[in-house]
């Protein structure tokens, strides 16, 4: 075997040389080259089931599937019949009811029947609450004007606890969630109004909001 002269590196005059690039290294001529991606068609390990034939495993029959549309019908279904979700809705209702059939019938402008208010018993300053029995009393009768006379803010109460109320029982009866949300610019702005009506009917000229 003859060896040749190794050749000497040349640097150039900007920094070191490059390395010499490698040289491959020869297959040995006995081996072949081996695959691991391709399958032979009747090993199984392609698209077919085993057998050779590539034919795709059947689906799976209707036993074996019936889970699916059984959860999806339940996971679809009302929480329950409409009277039951009524229920709520309708004891509220009730409740409201009977407390205004109580005030209907018995009369807070006769003394004894309701105790006093003990800001106007001990100051004689009406607070936003005074005359609201009255209005109510008032209001059961179907005097609109003694109402508002009685206690003005109670009667816009009674008209947005009846547009709540509706909501409320519509949104129920179709199985659809009714949220509530008080956000505090809300109650700042009730408290201004109360506040409001608070003073002007304990001034001189806010006699006609007396109860």
């Amino acid at each position: 075997m003859t060896t040749g002269t190794p050749r000497p590196l040349v640097q150039s005059p900007g920094g070191p040389s490059d390395p010499p690039p490698a040289t491959p290294s020869a297959t040995p001529s006995g081996d072949a080259p081996t695959s691991t991606g391709a399958a032979s068609p009747g090993d199984g390990s392609g698209d077919g089931s085993g057998d050779g034939t590539g034919a795709r495993p059947a689906d799976a029959g209707p036993g074996q599937g019936s889970a699916g549309p059984a959860r999806a019908a339940s996971e679809g279904s009302p929480p329950g019949p409409p009277w039951r979700r009524l229920v709520p809705p309708v004891a509220v209702l009730g409740a409201v009811v009977g407390a205004f059939a109580y005030v209907r019938a018995v009369d807070p402008n006769r003394p004894g029947h309701y105790p006093a208010c003990p800001l106007l018993a001990l100051t004689g300053v009406y607070c936003p609450g005074c005359g609201g029995l009255r209005s109510a009393h008032a209001f059961a009768h179907g005097d609109l004007v003694a109402a508002l006379h009685a206690n003005a803010p109670a009667v816009a109460g009674y008209l947005l606890f009846a547009v709540a109320w509706s909501v409320w029982a519509a949104r129920t009866a179709r199985g659809l969630p009714t949220r509530v949300t008080v956000r505090p610019a809300h109650l700042w702005a009730s408290g201004s109004v109360l506040a409001v009506f608070t003073l002007v009917r304990n001034l001189p000229f806010g006699g006609w909001l007396h109860p």
